[in-house]
């Protein structure tokens, strides 16, 4: 299995002024914008922490997923949440042979914690022999910060500003996430009830 993201969270998306009055920065210098590619970059390290802890996209934008084999041939759990619409379904043979599925076959089951790809009817046709099936899809809170609960935008603010606090630490544990962090995140957490299933 592979997820792959197929586009970027885009600048403009980011909320680099929020981020500079939490830190209570300086403003009205002529050098204010100097800093902004940093912030910028402990903001994408924290929502790419908080997504990876949580398994939650909170920007909007596009992923693909390739797998050998459905885990449930009467729906697939993906990877992460919230998706918001099913791009494509494709089959690929082992020689490279791309055979797109007509969308009036499958659909999306939306769910908060495992979104699903449902047949219309039946089951998934299978996975060629040797191949893999890629599904292309949206996922994300919304396209804008505020489109984001407000404890999840707040989660990614203390986790930015701690990066950026302890930015010259080497003695930082690795996967560290500072307890109002994980309180805040806590319930987005999916809850994995049966080990390796997809479920």
């Amino acid at each position: 299995m592979m997820l792959i993201e197929e586009t970027a969270v885009p600048s403009e998306a980011l909320p680099v002024d929020a981020f500079k009055a939490h830190l209570r920065l300086g403003t009205g210098f002529s050098e204010d914008t100097l800093q902004e590619p940093v912030l910028e970059s402990f903001l994408r390290a924290a929502m790419s922490a908080i997504e990876a802890r949580t398994g939650k996209i909170l920007i909007e934008r596009d992923f693909s997923w390739t797998l050998t084999a459905w885990r449930d041939e009467t729906g697939q759990a993906l990877p992460v949440a919230p998706v918001t619409a099913l791009e494509e379904l494709v089959f690929v043979s082992r020689l490279g042979v791309e055979t797109p599925l007509a969308n009036s076959f499958y659909a999306l089951e939306q769910d908060m914690q495992r979104p699903r790809v449902k047949p219309v009817a039946g089951v998934l046709p299978a996975v060629p022999t040797g191949g893999v099936v890629r599904i292309g899809f949206r996922a994300g809170y919304g396209a804008r910060w505020d489109s984001l609960p407000a404890d999840l935008g707040q989660a990614v603010l203390l986790l930015a500003a701690y990066y950026y606090e302890y930015r010259n630490e080497t003695s930082v544990g690795e996967g560290y996430m500072p307890f109002g962090v994980s309180s805040l995140i806590e319930r987005y957490r999916t809850v994995r009830l049966f080990a390796g299933s997809g479920q």
